[in-house]
């Protein structure tokens, strides 16, 4: 087992970047298979997660060359090219890489069975292959709601007109995938904004997609066509040097070419609200994803209440967020959250339990958290192999007063391989060690 010592007095100083986006990675290895010619990609991010969603298009005869650097081939056998894989299709940790795939191969001329880890196998599926189910996908599931997915590949699916009971950017993209292969228009509703990389991604290959407002509506198209992507660095993995810094005494950071998608911006706009310094400079565009580089500075932080609003857009990054609550003064409240409890781990109670070991009052609510700001103390925490807990307790480091060991930390690799290095370089005092 992987564990993480960090001992207090460091802080975050410099210019550096961190790994490219994971969820526009994992699109851009999908979006490039079933295109047709060759796509070219740049900045991919070589994360446990994404590598298991490239090797899942090698095991379907997709040829994709080794990443080097982040760059990579992907020669697209276009949308009816899939073959039918061998074995059973193993996901790893990745929530993302199921549920797209699940849509995507709901449409196909053959049969398939995903499945992942033992963290994977206790998520939630039922939101997705309900939803394929009315667009005439067949997939059955352990005790109807949990990988392993049997998918028999359907030619005839239908779009549908689905309201989604909640936004989930995972869903969104799962159906809009299944409606590359089904007859008439697949119109989805999002009752909030969620992460929109998919329709961006869509259009970015040639797909004629329409968005107004909250409904999202395409038609099978007759091809996706190859292009090249430079993706840029992920906000998730930027959102831990963001608070590091901002509860760091003396920190001063430049993050560089981050992107700063609008559905992915809950995290700045939440530590604004609470007091951190932050500013976006030379924001530009890459490709259609706009990008910039933030600015971070030691900032005193007061507890809010979180808007309901920024929630889905800030639903990856709340680990981190509630380190922030931590060290600010007064207490802080989320609710509407109740998507953190079925992630890697309940991110609600591991945290709680976490900020609990280290002195902090968390209190859990069904849906959401209340944390009261105070002197982080040390402790001993356990990430239950959820790689943003893990990220996020390491941070905490920068503002405790004794020493905090964080055990169970592998996971890490799954978003951000090259964490312990990046952090040690920026200041933070971080050991690892593994123990039999």
């Amino acid at each position: 087992m992987l564990n993480y010592t960090i001992l207090p007095g460091g802080t975050l100083q410099g210019e550096f970047t961190v790994p490219g986006d994971k969820s526009i990675s994992h699109r851009s290895i999908i979006f490039g298979a079933i295109a047709e010619g060759t796509t070219t990609v740049a900045g991919f991010l070589e994360g446990m997660d994404c590598l298991a969603t490239m090797q899942a298009f090698r095991d379907m005869g997709v040829k994709i060359t080794q990443p080097v650097n982040g760059n990579l081939t992907i020669k697209g056998v276009g949308l009816q090219g899939l073959q039918a894989p061998k074995k059973i299709l193993d996901l790893g940790n990745s929530g993302t890489s199921i549920r797209l795939l699940a849509g995507l191969l709901a449409g196909q001329t053959f049969s398939s069975i995903l499945t992942g880890d033992a963290s994977l196998q206790k998520r939630p599926m039922s939101r997705i292959v309900k939803p394929l189910r009315q667009m005439g996908a067949v997939i059955e599931m352990h005790n109807e709601n949990f990988p392993p997915l049997y998918i028999h590949g359907q030619e005839n699916l239908q779009g549908i007109y689905y309201p989604m009971p909640m936004a989930s950017a995972q869903v969104k993209s799962g159906l809009l995938l299944a409606g590359l292969y089904a007859s008439g228009k697949t119109t989805i509703i999002e009752p909030a904004p969620s992460r929109d990389h998919t329709e961006r991604l869509l259009a970015h290959f040639g797909v004629a997609i329409e968005c107004k407002g909250n409904s999202i509506t395409l038609e099978k198209p007759k091809k996706l066509s190859s292009t090249h992507l430079t993706i840029p660095a992920d906000i998730s993995s930027a959102a831990f040097f963001i608070v590091g810094a901002t509860i760091a005494t003396g920190a001063n950071i430049i993050l560089k070419n981050i992107g700063i998608n609008p559905t992915r911006t809950g995290i700045i706009k939440i530590l604004q609200m609470m007091g951190a310094h932050i500013e976006l400079v030379n924001q530009r565009l890459s490709g259609k994803e706009p990008i910039a580089d933030i600015l971070v500075k030691h900032s005193k932080l007061s507890g809010i209440s979180i808007p309901p609003e920024l929630v889905p857009l800030a639903i990856d990054e709340f680990p981190i967020i509630f380190i922030a609550a931590a060290c600010a003064e007064g207490i802080t409240t989320l609710g509407g959250a109740e998507e953190l409890r079925v992630k890697e781990s309940d991110r609600i109670q591991v945290m709680a339990d976490g900020l609990n070991a280290i002195g902090i009052t968390a209190q859990v609510t069904r849906d959401g958290i209340a944390i009261t700001g105070g002197r982080l103390k040390g402790g001993h925490v356990h990430s239950h192999g959820d790689h943003r807990i893990a990220m996020s307790f390491a941070m905490a480091g920068l503002a405790a007063q004794a020493e905090i060991t964080i055990q169970d930390c592998e996971n890490i690799a799954t978003s951000f391989p090259n964490f312990l290095e990046l952090a040690q370089q920026a200041g933070l005092k971080i050991e690892a060690s593994t123990v039999l």
